[in-house]
């Protein structure tokens, strides 16, 4: 490998990063402007038997917004970032610990949840953007009626 595709790779890994970590900040803020930037428009979202499958980006949005809109706050951390590129397309993996509060909910106030994200990322005229995202939630701990 040359020095310079080398160098593209590197930068191709730390932008795709960069797309995982905007997708956190854009749930957390409720950004739904910042969250479009992170999908293809025919992106398939894999959100296990909290959220189901949603094909497209806005049936994605859609379910976003009703799981996060009626929270006080969440803060999604993501870590351990795998990334393999190969051409215009990688694939990427990271694991995820959401926080959800939402106060006076009767039962407690925070539901945790841990979990994988496994990727499929295309590159488009935009950057990279997610075109399958599935999510393998692992554990939670807290009062699931913080999302209900």
């Amino acid at each position: 490998m040359t020095a310079q595709r080398t160098l593209d790779a590197l930068f191709d890994e730390r932008d795709i990063c960069a797309l995982l970590d905007r997708y956190a900040r854009a749930l957390d803020e409720k950004d739904w402007a910042l969250l479009r930037t992170c999908f293809t428009e025919d992106a398939v979202a894999l959100y296990g038997e909290a959220l189901g499958r949603k094909d497209g980006y806005t049936a994605i949005e859609e379910a976003c917004r009703e799981a996060l809109g009626r929270l006080d706050s969440s803060q999604h951390m993501l870590s351990n970032e795998e990334v393999a590129i190969d051409g215009d397309r990688a694939t990427a993996r990271c694991y995820l610990q959401a926080q959800h509060t939402k106060a006076g909910t009767e039962g407690g106030d925070n539901l945790t949840i841990g979990g994988i994200y496994l990727d499929e990322i295309v590159r488009t005229p935009e950057g990279w953007r997610i075109a399958q995202r599935e999510l393998r939630i692992l554990w939670q701990e807290g009062n699931p009626a913080v999302l209900a």
